[in-house]
Order: C-alpha cells, then structure tokens, then sequence
C-alpha cells in the first residue's frame, strides 16, 4: 500500500501470535505436519484449488450462491481444520497474495468499464466511494466498539476495513447474470465498488499508525488521505495515456506479448503510485480505464487474457483466505459478528447511501437497492491483516469478525440480490448477448474489427435480403453461417433465424450496423450525434427507417439518390450538397459521370438544430427538405 504500508512493519519479525488469547504460535508457516511442504507438492494443491474453484463456480451458478461464498467455503474446508489439513498461518503472504489479486483483478474492471459509464455516474460515486466509506466506517465503528468492548479507535479500525464495497465481488455480480438492472444504477455501484478501496485503505492505515503512535491525529491523516488520492490519480491517469500510446504504436513480434505488456503497465502503475505514497490500488484501475478504452492492438487478446488472470486471481485469493480461517474461532465470534454484520447492512450502508446519493435524483427504491448492494468481500480479509502484521492488541478477534461480516454480507446480501431487485422493480428485460467481434490477426493497430451478430427470430434483419439492410457504406457480410453450413453471401441472400452473420466494418461504424441487427422489442441505442456516417445511394427510404428509426418524409421505394435529387436543383448537385430533415442531414458524399448519387454522409442532427430545423420546416413551403449548397 505503498511507502505508508511499509511503516506498519510488514514483516513481522515477532513470530509469536499477536492476540494474547489466540491459540496459534509460530504462525509464519505452510505445512501439513512438522515440515515445510515440497514445490511438487504446492503444485498439486494449487491445482487442485483451482479445479474446485472451477467446480464450485459451477455450483454457485446453479444454486444462486455468490461465489465469493463458495470459494471462501471451499479454503475453509482445505485448511487445517477441514478435510484438506493444509495448516496456512502465514498473514504476510496472504497478504502479498491478496494484494496482486487485487490489483490484477482491478485492472481487468478498469479495461472492462466504458467511459460512458464514468460519465454518468462519476458523481454519485464519487461521492459514495468518499464520503459514504467515511460514514459507513463510522456508524460501523462505533457499534463494533460497544459490541467487542474495544476502544473507539480500535472499533473504528474494524469499521474502516469493512466500509468499502469490494470490486471483484460487484464485477461478478453484475456482469455475471445474476441481475439485470437499470444502467445508471449498474454504473454507479460499478464505479463506485472500483475506485472505494483507497479511501478504506486511508482509513485503516492511518487509524493503525494512530494507534501505534507513529501518525497524530490531524494534519498528518489529511496529508496521508490527499496524498494517497491525489498521487494515485495522477499516476493512473499518466501511466494508462502513455500506456494506451505504447500499446497503439508499438511493434511486438508476438501476439502473445501485448496482454503481457498491458499487465506490465498496469502492474508497473500500482507499484510506482504506491512508490509515491499513493493509492495503487486507484492508479491501477485508472490506468485500465485509460488503456480499455483506447483500443490498443490485439484488444480482444488483452481482454481475453485479463479475464482468465482475473478468474485465477478470485479461485486463489478467496480460497487462501479462506484456508487462513479457523471455523472453530469463527464460532467464537459468530453473534458479535452477526449484530455488527446486522449494524452494517442495515443501518450503516442505508445511512451512507441515502445521505450521499439522495442528491442526485435517485428514486427511493434506487437508493434502497444501492444500500443493499454493499457487497463485501477480499478487500475486509485482505484489510484485516493489517492489524495482525501491525501486532496491534485484539487483532486476531478483529480478523475473525471481519471474515465472518464477509461471510454473511456474501450470503445474504448476494444470494437476495436478484430477489430485491424484482421486488422493487428495479429490473430491465434481459438483454440479448451482445455480438461477438473476433480479432484480426494483426501485429498492427487495423482499424477494422470482424463481427458476429447472431440472428433470431426478433433480430430486425431476419427475413431480410442483405441488399435490403441499409448497412453503411464499406460495411461487408463476409460469411452467413446458416446449421454448421458456410453460405457464401450475395445480394439476394435471405438472413434467415439462427444464422450468424460475420461482418467486417470499422469501428466508427459499429452503432449503426448493431442498430441494424437490433432486437425488435429493446429499446434503440442513441446514435452519435454530429458523426457522419457512409451511406450508399442505391439505399431505399423504407430501409433507412426501418434499421435507425429516422423520418425522411419522402417515397418510401426511392433510394436516397433519387430522394437527394428531388430536393436539389440540378445545377446546385455537386460533392457537399446538402439536405437536412427533422432528425437527420444527408450530405453528397460521391457522384458517378453521369450525375447519380453514389455515396451519402448521414449526419445524426442534435436535438437543438433539430428543433431549429422542424421549426423552420414548418413555417416554409418548400416541402419537407430544405436543400444547401456546400458553403451553406
């Protein structure tokens, strides 16, 4: 956690156990008898957790359990205390581990999340990753002192190490299929759950040095919160712009090395911040969030890679942690740990919400199911070792109430999860899996991508000929893949349900071909506006209604040449001419020798000029076009 981290003596020197009622002595070890397990050996059980992991992600599907349960339960069973007897006492290495899981697992959010999720949601987050921890961790807190008889600094500490909302544990529920709900609220516990660790990390290492003497209270926690925010930024965002610039222009030669190089940078991200006494945890998200969205050579091959490192990191994380626990003393703890656990969902996490989010035009079931979603999950265990390598007084007890809260925050708050929102009637229809886009094999940055739209019986192109889609110009179907059979694509070719249809187009074209291959009954994307995108001539108005929901108020068999020419007078039909109509403006984009239109630019009007335009149709009679010449 960077040079800050350093000053709670991670290594531990004293091997005695830091809690004067704890059983454990000697805890730095990894062994199922008297002697240190061979490499061959932790090998063999590696693998084996990862294929239980795999195993128990199937059955956490099924069963509707979240799998951060599953995979805790899982570690809990291989310890020392459940049928594997594997015997993990070593809190420094838990913690090593949990902290690259972590980061990696963060990076693989941040390659994941849009910037149009930032944009509609940075606020509200912003303010729940900030001010809702503080809060949380407050009224937290202060219970858990009254409930353990600790002090209130030592029950703030517990507070702060579970007031944050875990991002591995969000990502996976929410785009896992568990729950289907409205994008602003998907965003904003999406951003939030991702950039909230590092005020809990501020709050834990600050409260720790408090409690150890080495930071006053006062300036010193304000020094140490703007350095780890403001540092941690600065060095995510400089990292991930020179990252994404590396990643576009540089020539590897092998595919292979730029999901190695993107995890270099976004390791290279957490270390430096951390260097610095930032945040790594928030520079290696924001970098992911840079570079994600700046689409780097061999994108899908970088994310395809993050997605298995992240599911490797998850399987070993929770089930080490889980192998860290010891059932018996979680019995120990269980009802303290209930009414904290009780505290925090249902007083602390409702309290922060509403106080933070309420501004921001969130309906009450909005905010009821935010306070709901405050999923916790390794960050608290990870957190928790803390105080253990710190060897501050109650830091055994602390570790195992923080580890049962995470077990019943896991259970009851994502087991219900899909349960709550159906009751507050927060859910949107189900929507279709989004087409597949394969890479092109290329060691160069290609501005062009292969899609895959899979065509059903709501698919708008079903039962349309490909010469009747209105698909931009440049836009070719390559292939139509119709029961295990290649058909080669032709004018005549009917999409039929069932088939797929692989497109090659560009990038900046890729909203109007999906609203083409769009569900019927989901509801259209916007289309960019001010964006001009290639039509060709020979398009039909009924075509162009009928794929991207626009009006032309003109014959509906007329392709856009002959609709163009209608509108513009000969002697004025040059390259630039335009028309503009209530939503949208066509521009002459290409002309043969004999005058017919051959490409069109349709320019997505802004809602403002639209409105100027509508108006200014309907005090003219000139019909419903209103012709331009090229330096209008």
């Amino acid at each position: 956690m960077g040079r800050v981290g350093l000053a709670i003596d991670l290594d531990c020197r004293d091997s005695r156990c830091c809690y004067a009622g704890d059983r454990r002595t000697n805890y730095p070890k990894l062994s199922t008898d008297q002697s240190m397990l061979s490499i061959e050996t932790l090998i063999l059980i590696t693998g084996i957790l990862l294929l239980l992991g795999i195993a128990s992600n199937k059955f956490s599907a099924r069963m509707g359990v979240p799998v951060l349960f599953v995979f805790l339960v899982v570690g809990m069973l291989a310890g020392s205390e459940g049928l594997g007897g594997i015997e993990f006492e070593n809190y420094s290495m838990a913690h090593g581990i949990g902290t690259v899981a972590l980061c990696l697992i963060l990076f693989d959010g941040g390659i994941r999340t849009p910037f149009q999720s930032i944009r509609s949601a940075w606020k509200p987050a912003g303010v729940l990753a900030t001010v809702g921890v503080f809060i949380t961790a407050l009224i937290t807190g202060l219970a858990a002192a009254w409930i353990l008889g600790l002090t209130v600094l030592q029950g703030l500490l517990l507070g702060s190490i579970v007031g944050s909302t875990d991002a591995s544990v969000v990502f996976s529920v929410l785009r896992g299929g568990g729950v289907n709900i409205r994008p602003k609220l998907a965003n904003t516990l999406e951003v939030e759950s991702g950039s909230n660790d590092p005020m809990a990390i501020f709050l834990t290492i600050g409260l720790i040095q408090v409690l150890t003497g080495e930071v006053p209270l006062g300036i010193g926690l304000v020094t140490l919160f703007l350095n780890q925010i403001i540092l941690g930024t600065i060095v995510g965002l400089f990292v991930g712009w020179a990252g994404s610039l590396i990643l576009r222009y540089i020539r590897l030669d092998a595919a292979g090395l730029y999901p190695v190089m993107a995890t270099a940078l976004g390791l290279f991200s957490f270390g430096f911040a951390a260097q610095l006494g930032g945040s790594g945890f928030l520079a290696v998200y924001l970098t992911g969030i840079v570079i994600g969205n700046q689409r780097p050579v061999f994108h899908r091959g970088i994310l395809l890679f993050h997605d298995v490192i992240a599911w490797i990191c998850q399987i070993l994380m929770f089930t080490a942690l889980g192998i860290l626990s010891f059932p018996s003393r979680l019995v120990e703890v269980a009802v303290p740990a209930i009414l904290i656990s009780i505290v925090l969902i249902f007083v602390a996490r409702p309290i922060a919400v509403f106080l933070c989010a309420a501004p921001f035009k969130f309906a009450f079931r909005e905010l009821t199911f935010l306070s709901w979603v405050g999923l916790k999950g390794a960050v608290p265990i990870t957190l928790a070792t803390f105080p253990m390598l710190a060897d501050l007084e109650g830091a055994s007890v602390m570790f195992d109430t923080v580890f049962f809260v995470v077990l019943v925050s896991a259970l009851v708050q994502g087991w219900t999860l899909p349960a709550v929102a159906r009751y507050l009637k927060l859910e949107v229809p189900t929507r279709l899996p989004p087409p597949v886009t394969l890479e092109i094999s290329s060691l160069r940055n290609v501005d062009g991508d292969i899609v895959d739209y899979f065509v059903d019986e709501e698919c708008q192109a079903a039962g349309c000929m490909l010469k009747q889609l209105a698909l931009p110009d440049g836009v070719v179907i390559a292939l139509i893949v119709r029961d295990e059979q290649i058909i080669p694509p032709q004018g005549g070719s009917m999409l039929l349900s069932g088939d797929h249809a692989i497109v090659v187009l560009r990038p900046q074209v890729r909203a109007l071909v999906d609203r083409v291959f769009a569900h019927r009954k989901s509801p259209p994307k916007e289309l960019p506006a001010e964006f001009e995108f290639p039509l060709r001539g020979s398009i039909k108005v009924h075509d162009l209604e009928q794929f991207y929901g626009v009006k032309l108020d003109a014959e509906m068999g007329a392709t856009l040449d002959q609709t163009l020419r209608d509108r513009i007078a000969k002697e004025d039909l040059k390259v630039g001419s335009a028309v503009r109509y209530e939503q949208i403006m066509l521009t002459v984009r290409g002309l043969s020798s004999d005058g017919t239109i051959e490409y069109v630019g349709m320019t997505i009007l802004p809602v403002a000029a639209a409105k100027v335009t509508t108006d200014a149709n309907d005090k003219s009679d000139e019909g419903p076009g209103k012709s331009e010449s090229p330096d209008s």
